[in-house]
């Protein structure tokens, strides 16, 4: 250590440059110490780390091996919480992985969901600060603002009566980009046009919602709407609006068909949805053609609907509706509203978008990870009467077994005794096992096993709606649920589902292992706990599940439960059904993560 002490002029070559290399790190370390403690750089980057651990993949042997103990019962502590700044994670909706995607009609900003093993195993946590949500429907208009502390939308669009901050609540004027007055306003110009009241038109389809306030109006004139809208800047739009207590789920219009039926909707709304509808060979209006009733009404507000310096859009897009023959009822100023004719289509051998009927072999009903079809879907491959203007009005709809309830075998008897069943068992929910449906407790619903709709339609005179789920490996069912005047859409339970994180105050399934089995075989295609952390991340706290199977499987559901933090209790089933069913009814605690 004494050759330190020499003259510089004494010291070798590889003695100065070993004490350059100690000084310049000591100094960049502490650089790097100020830069992290008193710069905005630090928090950027600790935040980045956060997220890193989330999403980083831990040994997948040790997480099956997790897996296998809890679902054996020998794994008893609670599963971990996720890191704080995952409180709104969609698993298939991650910016960071999806940023790295191709861009090219959206594909970036659709569906990816990582695999199970590369998922970390931990519960949500709520943001700091989280209250029980405000009850319907005072939520209509406001909501508690440490819920979703996000001003993004409240700053930029305040002024168009989107949402606006109010003390410790988020408000909600009703007004949206092309209706600053109010949706209720514009609704008004709309039944100038439309029949929305009398019960002819029960569903819709509203596409880049914003925060729903149109869909929250139309709840009003019996009208249930469906709203999405992708994951983007705004942050949250779609969480804001089931705080609210509306209907709505995340997605993209990009390169597949959206997870619905053929002719599911009675109504398609856009308003400044930014959708180009005649681009690629006017795929997406071909798309929002598949999902139209014969007899519907489309209704696009906004660009390009005779729009400064966007005359050639518009032009192209009267042009696609005049070769799928719909009627144009009006043009009101930037809206137009046309109807779908019923019966075949009328697509001539000669247009200018070279459109043609898809083959006959094209089933428009199949629609889960489904590529975008550049053709148009005939209506004779769906028998019956199911056209507006045929179909029953609402509520009348509800009860009548459509034409399409005969994809099953007998379908009609299965639909009439599926209907009786539910409402036996729904009363016993209520009155015997204390579930608070009919409650302000309880607004948003999803049936993760729907088939026919009739758990929903068993609860039609609650102040609820319920998303109906069809599994995508079972019977396509769903395409009944919405001629009864119903909603929902089509999933993967071995896959996350397209919501924030506490969006639901009630989850009911009904065979829950049937969701995770591989059809044709008895093995199981993902893990039960996986399914339950996902159904954790969707529930609000406070909120209830409940599940129906056989006793060997709600007794799985039971261990599970307490694992993620539920208070759980088994009952048996309801008198006068068959089977060897139970029923689980949890219960989610609020929890948080310590200070």
């Amino acid at each position: 250590m004494g050759h330190l002490n020499l003259p510089a002029s004494k010291r070798n070559a590889r003695q100065w440059k070993l004490l350059d290399i100690v000084s310049a790190t000591f100094f960049g370390l502490v650089l790097l110490f100020f830069l992290l403690v008193f710069t905005p750089l630090g928090d950027s980057l600790a935040a980045s780390g956060r997220q890193a651990l989330l999403m980083s993949t831990s040994d997948p042997r040790q997480r099956q091996r997790l897996v296998a103990l809890i679902e054996a019962g020998h794994h008893v502590k609670p599963i971990e919480s996720c890191p704080a700044d995952s409180v709104d994670h969609m698993p298939c909706e991650d910016p960071r992985r999806n940023s790295q995607l191709s861009r090219e009609m959206n594909f970036y900003r659709e569906r990816h969901c990582p695999l199970p093993d590369q998922t970390p195993l931990c519960l949500i946590p709520p943001p700091r600060g989280y209250k029980i949500p405000v009850p319907w429907p005072e939520s209509l208009s406001k909501i508690w603002h440490a819920n979703m502390p996000y001003n993004k939308i409240a700053d930029r669009k305040g002024h168009q009566g989107w949402m606006k901050e109010s003390g410790p609540y988020f408000t909600f004027p009703g007004g949206g980009t092309m209706f600053a007055d109010g949706a209720d306003k514009y609704i008004d110009k709309l039944k100038q046009y439309i029949p929305i009241t009398g019960g002819t038109l029960r569903t819709a389809l509203d596409m880049g919602c914003g925060v729903a306030s149109f869909g929250g109006s139309m709840l009003s004139e019996n009208i249930l709407t469906l709203s999405f809208a992708p994951r983007d800047s705004h942050k949250a739009q779609i969480q804001f609006a089931l705080e609210r207590g509306i209907p709505a789920f995340v997605a993209m219009l990009g390169t597949r068909r959206l997870p619905f039926p053929a002719f599911s909707f009675d109504i398609v709304h856009c308003s400044r949805c930014l959708i180009p509808f005649t681009a690629y060979n006017a795929t997406y209006l071909i798309e929002v053609d598949r999902l139209l009733r014969p007899g519907g009404y489309l209704v696009i507000s906004g660009p390009p609907v005779q729009w400064p310096k966007q005359d050639k859009e518009w032009a192209d897009l009267q042009a696609v509706a005049r070769a799928l023959c719909y009627e144009l009822i009006a043009v009101d100023g930037n809206t137009v509203i046309w109807k779908k004719p019923v019966g075949e289509s009328c697509l001539s051998n000669q247009n200018e978008f070279g459109l043609e009927l898809c083959d006959e072999s094209d089933d428009p009903n199949y629609a889960w990870y489904f590529k975008l079809k550049k053709c148009v879907s005939g209506t004779s491959s769906v028998k019956g009467e199911y056209a507006v203007g045929t179909i029953p009005k609402w509520p009348q709809r509800l009860t009548k077994a459509p034409s399409r309830a005969l994809v099953m075998k007998n379908g009609y008897d299965v639909f009439e005794a599926d209907s009786r069943r539910w409402r036996r068992r729904v009363a016993y929910y209520k009155n015997t096992l204390n579930v608070k449906l009919g409650t302000p407790a309880i607004r948003n619903i999803m049936d993760m096993n729907a088939f026919f709709g009739g758990f929903a339609a068993a609860l039609t005179s609650d102040p609820v709606w319920v998303m109906n789920v069809v599994p995508a490996r079972k019977s396509s069912t769903l395409s009944v649920i919405y001629d009864r005047g119903l909603i929902g859409v089509y999933h993967d339970w071995c896959e996350p589902f397209s919501t924030y994180p506490r969006t639901y105050d009630l989850i009911h399934v009904s065979g829950i292992e049937s969701l995770i089995k591989n059809p044709g075989s008895n093995k199981n295609s993902c893990s039960l706990v996986d399914l339950m952390v996902e159904m954790d991340r969707m529930l609000r706290p406070e909120g209830t599940v409940v599940v129906r199977d056989s006793p060997e499987v709600i007794d799985k559901v039971s261990r599970i439960a307490n694992t993620v933090r539920w208070t759980a209790a088994v009952h048996d089933k309801e008198p006068g059904s068959n089977g060897r069913e139970k029923i689980l009814v949890a219960t989610k605690s609020l929890w948080k993560l310590p200070s």
